[in-house]
């Protein structure tokens, strides 16, 4: 079976068929014609000729830092709503946080024929820079904001800065466990939220409030908790820990049960992120619920807008969030 054959058995010409595979204008009563015959038969038009004809291979590069982490695959997961409706299938690139990786990914997408990549990235160099600006198909950043690109990316600084207020109020010394600046929303822009709000803080409560210590960490339990422990060991009066991430958070517990103290009476303890295993532990954990999903369809919807339309406008969409106050603060 061939288009030839189904444009005798539909009766229309081979240029119709073309068209209503191709998604061209073909009127309901032909196309329902060619539809019934293409049903009749168990047509399957070649995906290789189609790209041929089309220029288009009907696949997305997805660019992430890690698997095994809930809230990328919540990203991706609404990414994939909007686009297998619209058949296109992903190529997931996984990275595992490590900038050459991410570097011979993009390489990899600018060598080889997709019709759009969406780059879910934490650290952006001048290599990352140079190699978006050599890619011909439409780029979608998410979960960052990138000067010139379209994204879809999160409210971190005032998200950080709302979580700190809350807690430092009933503060005496806290420490912020952050993660490298370099990374600007995870690192850069939570961590200059939660010294806003420290800093607003030490205007109303003066000398009551302690100068706040800083550690960096990196995004893994195993790390917090040597970081959680590296606090207390410089500064046993500590009563309030902050975290970049709820990953980290979830560190700092596992420290604190071990030690047998007390969550929130003696510390209190937040992350941002809103991690299924948050609201398992005991006690639950305060957090910040970031609209993942919902930022993976925002950034497939873009991204789709311009494979359709042939433009690529550049638009920005800064998600919202929510603070939800469990029982691990007081």
């Amino acid at each position: 079976m061939n288009i030839n054959e189904i444009a005798r058995l539909a009766e229309v010409s081979r240029a119709t068929v073309s068209r209503y595979l191709n998604q061209g204008y073909v009127s309901d009563e032909k196309k329902e014609r060619i539809k019934k015959v293409i049903e009749e038969t168990g047509y399957n038009p070649s995906s290789q000729a189609q790209m041929l004809r089309t220029k288009k291979t009907k696949l997305i590069g997805v660019i992430i830092p890690k698997l095994n982490s809930e809230s990328i695959s919540r990203m991706v997961n609404g990414i994939g709503l909007v686009l297998s409706k619209e058949g296109y299938q992903l190529l997931l690139a996984n990275t595992q946080n490590n900038v050459k990786e991410e570097l011979k990914y993009l390489n990899t997408f600018k060598s080889n024929q997709v019709d759009g990549i969406i780059f879910i990235g934490t650290i952006f160099t001048k290599e990352h820079k140079r190699l978006l600006e050599e890619i011909k198909v439409p780029v979608v950043i998410l979960g960052q904001w990138l000067s010139g690109y379209s994204c879809v990316y999160y409210d971190d600084y005032n998200a950080a800065k709302e979580l700190s207020e809350g807690l430092l109020q009933s503060a005496k010394k806290a420490v912020y466990l952050g993660v490298t600046k370099k990374d600007e929303a995870a690192g850069h822009n939570r961590t200059d939220g939660f010294l806003a709000a420290h800093r607003m803080m030490q205007s109303v409560k003066g000398d009551e409030i302690k100068k706040p210590m800083m550690i960096e960490t990196d995004f893994t339990m195993e790390a917090a908790y040597e970081k959680t422990k590296e606090a207390f060991e410089k500064e046993s009066d500590l009563d309030t820990i902050i975290c970049a991430t709820d990953t980290i958070a979830i560190g700092a517990l596992q420290y604190l049960h071990e030690k047998n103290i007390l969550v929130p009476d003696q510390v209190q303890l937040a992350g941002i992120g809103d991690a299924a295993i948050g609201n398992v532990v005991s006690p639950k954990l305060t957090t910040v619920h970031y609209y993942y999903k919902t930022s993976g369809i925002e950034a497939a919807n873009m991204l789709l807008e311009m494979l359709e339309s042939g433009e690529y406008v550049r638009k920005e969409i800064k998600m919202g969030y929510k603070l939800l106050k469990r029982d691990s603060t007081r």
